[in-house]
Order: structure tokens, then C-alpha cells, then sequence
């Protein structure tokens, strides 16, 4: 088996799938001794090695010189170290969300009693106000759809809605009792 320093007459063509077989062959382990050495891990410093060669075989075309190969190759996995090193750094920097707490019964029973005064709220305003409120953020309807579901015109609907969130308000403060 010749080492790429022993390729007789292949200067000045592109390499061949057997020009690479016979750099792997050659050279893979020690690549993969570099790659250990840059990534402190056996699988990590393989797959940067297998990485750097088929990466090369799909720029076969690309090169000439046997020399620049395993030139190449060794930047190549040197790359590919430092980025299973970013990688590696990146994941053990992560740190998931905290899952929100559910909601307890004194939640729930706070919720429920500011449902409770929203509703009430609603029954103190003009049926119209209720209507265009209801229609609006309950049944998620348009300003045209609103319009026409309560034959006004859509300016009405954008009036009535602000007043009656105004009055609202002021009911939910216990201004408006």
C-alpha cells in the first residue's frame, strides 16, 4: 500500500475515490489520535474524522495535490473538534424552563370569583354594551360581523365597545354601584 508521499504520476490530476481509500487507510488513525487528543472522547474524535473524509469526497474534484489532502483532512478534523466543543459546551450550558406550577384551588377559587364579578358586571351595563361585548370577546366576532349581528354600523360597534369597557371598569372598581 503506497502513503500520499508515494503517488507516483498523479501530480497535476484530481484525486480518485482511490486516491481517498488509500489517504484513509493511511491516515485515519492518526487523525482520529488528533481528534481524541483535541476532543477527549473516542465516538466524538470518530465521527469528526468520518466527518472530515466524506466531506472530502465530495470535493474530490476540487483537489490535485495528495500533499494538500492531508492538509486539508487535518484542518478539517481540527474544525470539527472545535465544533463538537462548542456543541458539547452549548449543551451542558442549557438549562430547560422550569415547568409552571399548575394552578391551585386557591387560584382557581380567585379566578373563579373574578369570573364571577366580570359576569355580574356585565348584567349592570345596557343591552347593547352587553351585546357588542359579548359578541366581541366572547364569540371572537368582527367589528362587521358585530355590525351586522346587531344591525348598527361598524362605528357604532367600535363606540359602543369603548364606552361599555370604560363603564366596565368603572363598575369592576366600584365606582359605577
Amino acid at each position: 500500500m503506497t502513503t500520499t508521499t508515494e503517488l507516483p504520476g498523479r501530480a497535476g490530476r484530481h484525486l480518485t475515490a482511490d486516491d481517498l481509500a488509500e489517504l484513509y487507510a493511511a491516515h485515519r488513525l492518526s487523525l482520529v489520535r488528533l481528534a481524541i487528543l483535541l476532543v477527549d472522547d473516542q465516538a466524538s474524535a470518530e465521527d469528526v474524522v468520518q466527518d472530515a473524509f466524506a466531506t472530502m469526497a465530495s470535493r474530490l474534484h476540487k483537489l490535485r495535490d495528495p500533499h494538500a489532502a492531508l492538509g486539508y483532512l487535518r484542518t478539517s478534523v481540527v474544525n470539527g473538534s472545535r465544533s463538537a466543543l462548542r456543541r458539547r459546551r452549548t449543551a451542558r450550558a442549557y438549562v430547560p424552563p422550569a415547568e409552571a406550577e399548575p394552578p391551585g384551588p386557591d387560584d382557581r377559587v380567585v379566578l373563579a370569583e373574578e369570573h364571577r364579578e366580570v359576569l355580574a358586571g356585565l348584567e349592570r351595563l345596557a343591552p347593547r354594551q352587553r351585546e357588542v361585548l359579548v359578541l366581541r370577546y366572547w364569540s371572537g366576532l368582527s367589528e362587521a360581523e358585530i355590525a351586522e349581528a346587531c344591525g348598527i354600523s361598524r362605528g357604532s360597534v367600535k363606540s359602543t365597545a369603548s364606552r361599555a369597557l370604560d363603564a366596565l371598569e368603572q363598575i369592576l372598581k366600584g365606582e359605577g354601584r
